[in-house]
Formats: C-alpha cells, structure tokens, sequence
C-alpha cells in the first residue's frame, strides 16, 4: 500500500526455499511460491512468515517483506521507506520486536505498528474518531478480532486465534476423519471458497461439491462427493467461538458505547467475513444487526492507505 497508489502489492504470505549446504536460499515468494505448496521435492520447503496473525519465522519475513520491497517501491535513494504495519491488537511485546526487527533488516528505515481492528475500520469508512461506540470484526487467516472503537482508539478488544487459515485446516481434517480422504491445503482452501459461492448463490439448494485428493482405503488418487449440509457443520462449529468472543466483548462494553451499537450494529471485515453462516450465527447469538464492508478483503489495506494521506 503506498500513499499516492493504493494497494501496489497483494499477494500470499509464502516463501519456498531450497536448501544448500546448510543454509536457505529463497526460490520463490507470495503468488509464485503459491503453486508449489505440498508440491516441493525434498530439498526445497514452503514456508509462511505469519502464524495466526503474528511472526513465527524472521527468516521468511525478512525475505518476504525484501520481495515485496522491491516490487512494490522504487529505488530511488539510498535510504529506505517508512512503513506502516497492522499487528493484532493482542500482540505480545515480543511478536511487536520481532516485527520491527524484520522490517528493518529489510530495508525499511523506520516501522510504525497500528492494531488491525482499528486498521480495519478506518478501512470500512467508521467513525473510528467521534465519540460513539463502533463494533468491528475483523475475520483474517490467522486470527479474529472483535473491538469497540471510540475517540480514536481501542475501548474492548478481544480476539480468537482462528481465521481462515484454521477453517481451512478443519475441513481438511473433517475429510480425514469421516471420508478417510486426503487433500492438500490448497485444495482444503478451493473447497471452503466453492463452498461459500454455493451458499451465497443457491442458498435453498445445497447439493455436494466435489473435491480431489487421496482415498485412504485404496491408496489412489480420487474424487470425494461432499454434501454442502456436511460443510455446514464443519462451519458452524469454527465460528462458534467467534460469537463467544463477540458476546464476551459486548459484555464488557460501557452502556453508552453499547447503546450506540446497538443504534449502529456490528460490523464485519477481512477475507474470512463473507462465511454466510458467520453473520446468520451472530445476529442470532446478539440480536444485533450485522453488515459486511465494502470489498472486506482489502479492509486493513484501505486503513493504511486512508492513515497514510
């Protein structure tokens, strides 16, 4: 995201990497290590910066965050850029350290870290900085956040370590466990996002979806007929502890900034918000009413954008 363009650089947090006398050199990273995942013969591995939200791996960020670097700012002078990243509101002081530090040995000359929550509405266009309450949601791969923003700045928060990628992750073991099948992460992410179309578009006509992989009972490879009712479980049971932390949020908010959401409802953003079952289950749980950003995916973006102007 730069100040003047927008969104420059969108890609996966992935990095493939071939081993060579004891070190790493980096193959591929974001969109072109993408096709390679469970794909690497045995000197070459995949690996993600990011675990649910935060730094696992310096290596990989310091490679990832140098790829995007180059692609997305040119080199016009000797110093780097200043930059802006969105951290979970929760982050440990260490996960915070291990984030600047990656940025520096990068090339950035300075890092400033801002919560996602508040990143995502300043991307959804709230008034984050009048003196109301507003309930954002913010549904990543790796993490979900819930916070009630007011004055500029975080009143509640509270936050689950599940998102998109953990979904992904339950219906790849689901297939496991009931069907004996096996599939990949890629094709466990194709199904989620076949699923969700289906939902979206025939929601009284669920049907099956077919996803390919290994059957455990032969050994070969096959295709798996799964009903979109028996996602539907599977779905249901991840977002079940985000409405527990959304309710345990609600209730540790101040009557007034309550009041004001209930006046203005909860809103949800990030790639993960589109789920449909996500937003019948809260409305359910609260008796809330609850809305989807404008292009929920590219909220936290929008807010870095939005504070750089």
């Amino acid at each position: 995201m730069r100040r003047s363009e927008g969104l420059v650089f969108d890609e996966p947090s992935l990095c493939c990497f071939e081993r060579e006398a004891g070190s790493a050199r980096l193959v591929a990273a974001g969109r072109l290590a993408q096709p390679m995942l469970d794909r690497t013969p045995a000197n070459m591995y995949i690996s993600k910066p990011l675990q649910r939200g935060v730094l696992q791996d310096m290596a990989s960020a310091r490679e990832l965050l140098s790829y995007a670097l180059a692609r997305a700012v040119p080199r016009k002078s000797m110093t780097g850029p200043r930059g802006v990243f969105g951290i979970p509101a929760d982050a440990t002081e260490a996960e915070r350290g291990a984030l600047l530090t990656a940025a520096r040995d990068a090339g950035f000359k300075s890092a400033r870290l801002v919560a996602e929550p508040y990143l995502a509405a300043l991307g959804a266009g709230l008034p984050v900085d009048k003196p109301t309450g507003t309930m954002i949601v913010e549904c990543g791969a790796g993490t979900t956040e819930v916070a009630v923003i007011s004055l500029g700045n975080i009143c509640v928060t509270r936050s689950v370590r599940s998102g998109g990628a953990s979904l992904d992750k339950a219906i790849s073991d689901h297939l496991h466990f009931r069907h004996k099948f096996l599939v990949g992460e890629a094709s466990a992410e194709n199904l989620k996002i076949a699923y969700v179309l289906k939902r979206t578009s025939s929601p009284d006509e669920p049907g099956s979806l077919s996803v390919k992989g290994r059957c455990l009972t032969s050994g070969m490879p096959s295709t798996l007929e799964v009903p979109v009712t028996e996602l539907d479980e599977v779905v249901e049971k991840h977002v079940r502890p985000i409405v527990d932390v959304i309710r345990d949020a609600l209730l540790e908010t101040p009557p007034e900034l309550s009041r004001d959401i209930h006046d203005r409802g909860i809103v949800l953003t990030g790639g993960s918000s589109v789920m449909p079952l996500l937003r019948t289950m809260i409305e359910e749980s609260t008796g809330l009413a609850v809305s989807v950003a404008q292009e929920p995916e590219h909220g936290v973006a929008r807010g870095l954008q939005r504070l750089l102007a």
